[in-house]
C-alpha cells in the first residue's frame, strides 16, 4: 500500500451535493498551505433528482451525470497524487480513522493496489445507499433477492451510468403493468412518470401509511394523489407489502409470467415489474468500523453535534433506559442548577430540535405542557473526533428531513467551521479570543420539498406555502444543474461530455 506524501490536507469523502458545497467553500477559503482531495467512486457528479424521471424517457440520460470543474478540482492518477494542489480522485475508500483513508482504485488495472490519504479534516458525505430502482451501483441485496432492475457489472463512470438507465428504460418499456412500492418522492415520481410516458401500462403505487408524503403538509398528500390519480394510477393506501410473497414468487414465476403479490392484509396485486421505492439505508458502514458507538445500531445515522462534528453519545447510567416513573422523582427531587450542571447559561433544546434516535449527554428538563416532552437528552458538547465532520443523510441532524438541500446546507456549516478551527489552530498562543472563531451550529430549517406529477406538473412546500405548478420540462431544468456546477450556458451537445 502506498500512503500519499503529508501535507495540510481535507479530505471530501463524496462528491454529490453536499460534499461538492463542502468542497468549493473550503477550496475558496483555505489558506495557504492547505489543499483539498475530493473523493468519490464516481468519475461525474450524480445528479440523482433525475434518475427516475431519466430511467424512465429516454433521450436524456446522459444529463444526469455532470462533469467535475476542472478547474477547481483535477482528476489526479490514483497512483500519482499531487503533494500541494486541489485534487480529485476516482476511487472507493475502503476505511477511515482519525487522520488517515484508505482508497481503493475503481479501474480493473490498479484492482490490487491501495492507497493511504492522511488528512487533517475530514467531511463524510457518504449519503444513503438508494432504493434498488436508481442504485446503480446494485450494493444492496432486498429482502433476499437481487434488486429490480439490475444493472451490468458498474464502475462509476458516465457511459455505464448511461447504459444502466438506458437496460430500465428497455425493461419499463416491456413491462405491462408495473407495481412501485413506496409513496415518498421517489414512488410518486417513478409512478407518474411511467404513466405519463407509457398511458396504455396499468401502473400501481401500494404505501404502507394512510397518507403519501406524510412529513408534509396534508395538502401536499392532497395533490399528489390528485395528480396520480388523474395519470390513472392506481393508489392503495395503509397497505404494506407481504416480503414472504415476494419471495415466494421470485423463487416460482417464469421470466413470461406476471409477478403475484400480497399485502399483509391478502390482497393479491399482479404486475410485470415491481420497484421498490424504499428501504434507503445511510451509508455509515464505514464510521461503524472505525467506531461502532459513533453510529446508532438501529438507524444507521451517525451521531453529530450541532456543528456538525462526529460524536460518541454518551449512555446513561448503567446504559439502561430510565423507567418513566424514575424520571418524574428524579424532576421532583432536583433544582434547575442540579439539572444543567455547570452550565451558567443553559438552553434547552425544543423538541423539533432534539433527536429521539440516541439518548446522549445529560438530562435537560421541557416545559412540562400536554404538548411537550417531558424529558429530553442533550448531545454532549465535545466530540472525540474534532476534526470529522458528518452531513447530508448519513447524520443523525435533529430531525432535519433527508434531502439534497439539506446536504448542501449542513455542509456549509461544516466547512465554515472547519476554516473556523484552522483559524484557531493559527492564532494559537495570542492572548484575544477571536468571536468569529466560534464554531457555527445548525439548525434544520422548516421541511421542503418539489414532487413532479407527471412531465409538467409539479406540487411544492416551501416555507409553510403548499401549491402546484404546471410548467415542468422532459429534462427536469438540468442545464441548471450543470450551471450550480460552473458549466453555465451548456448545450445539449456539451452534456454528453
Amino acid at each position: 500500500m502506498s500512503t500519499a506524501s503529508r501535507t495540510k490536507t481535507v479530505v471530501i469523502l463524496g462528491g454529490s451535493y453536499g460534499g461538492y458545497r463542502a468542497a468549493r467553500i473550503l477550496v475558496d477559503g483555505l489558506p495557504q498551505g492547505w489543499r483539498v482531495i475530493l473523493v468519490d467512486r464516481n468519475s461525474h457528479l450524480n445528479h440523482v433528482y433525475t434518475f427516475s424521471r431519466y430511467a424512465v424517457l429516454p433521450g436524456h440520460e446522459h444529463k444526469a451525470f455532470i462533469p467535475y470543474n476542472k478547474g477547481l478540482f483535477p482528476s489526479s492518477p490514483f497512483d500519482a497524487l499531487s503533494s500541494s494542489s486541489h485534487t480529485r480522485i476516482h476511487a472507493t475508500i475502503t476505511s477511515i480513522d482519525r487522520h488517515r483513508i484508505t482508497l481503493s482504485p475503481n479501474l480493473p488495472a490498479h484492482e490490487l493496489q491501495q492507497l493511504s490519504v492522511e488528512f487533517d479534516y475530514a467531511v463524510y458525505a457518504l449519503g444513503s445507499h438508494l432504493p434498488s430502482p436508481i442504485d446503480l451501483w446494485n450494493c444492496c441485496e432486498e429482502h433476499g433477492e437481487k434488486p429490480n432492475l439490475e444493472p451490468p457489472a458498474y464502475g462509476g463512470t458516465k457511459l455505464e451510468g448511461i447504459s444502466s438507465l438506458q437496460e430500465r428504460q428497455r425493461r419499463i418499456e416491456a413491462a405491462t403493468s408495473v407495481l412501485v412500492v413506496g409513496g415518498g418522492a421517489l414512488g410518486i415520481q417513478f409512478a407518474s412518470d411511467i404513466a405519463a410516458v407509457h398511458p396504455q401500462k396499468r401502473v400501481t403505487l401500494l404505501h404502507s401509511r394512510r397518507r403519501l408524503l406524510p412529513k408534509f403538509d396534508n395538502v401536499v398528500h392532497e395533490e399528489a394523489l390528485q395528480g396520480l390519480q388523474e395519470l390513472n394510477v392506481r393508489v392503495i393506501l395503509g397497505e404494506r407489502l407481504d416480503f414472504e410473497s415476494l419471495r415466494q414468487t421470485s423463487a416460482t414465476k417464469s421470466s413470461s409470467e406476471p409477478r403475484v403479490v400480497r399485502t399483509l392484509s391478502g390482497q393479491e396485486i399482479s404486475a410485470d415489474l415491481l420497484l421498490l421505492c424504499t428501504g434507503q439505508k445511510p451509508n455509515t458502514g464505514l464510521l461503524r468500523d472505525m467506531d461502532p458507538r459513533t453510529v446508532d445500531p438501529e438507524t444507521g445515522l451517525a451521531s453529530v453535534l450541532r456543528t456538525m462534528q462526529l460524536c460518541v453519545p454518551q449512555p446513561l447510567p448503567h446504559d439502561a433506559e430510565p423507567d418513566v416513573n424514575d424520571i418524574l422523582h428524579w424532576l421532583q427531587n432536583m433544582t434547575i442548577g442540579e439539572a444543567i450542571g455547570k452550565s451558567e447559561s443553559p438552553t434547552p433544546m425544543t423538541s423539533a430540535q432534539s433527536s429521539p434516535c440516541t439518548p446522549c449527554s445529560t438530562l435537560t428538563p421541557s416545559p412540562l405542557s400536554s404538548t411537550d416532552t417531558l424529558i429530553e437528552f442533550e448531545r454532549p458538547h465535545e466530540t472525540l473526533y474534532p476534526n470529522i465532520f458528518v452531513v447530508g443523510d448519513a447524520a443523525d441532524a435533529f430531525d432535519a428531513i433527508k434531502a439534497g438541500h439539506t446536504a448542501y446546507y449542513q455542509a456549509e456549516v461544516a466547512a465554515r467551521n472547519i476554516l473556523r478551527l484552522i483559524r484557531q489552530e493559527q492564532k494559537a498562543g495570542f492572548a484575544a479570543k477571536d468571536p468569529d472563531s466560534e464554531l457555527e451550529e445548525y439548525a434544520p430549517g422548516p421541511p421542503a420539498i418539489k414532487v413532479s406529477l407527471g412531465l409538467t406538473k409539479s406540487v411544492y412546500e416551501v416555507n409553510g406555502v403548499v401549491d402546484t405548478k404546471d410548467d415542468g420540462v422532459d429534462d427536469l431544468n438540468a442545464a441548471s444543474m450543470w450551471a450550480a456546477h460552473g458549466m453555465r450556458d451548456v448545450s445539449e451537445e456539451d452534456m454528453f461530455a
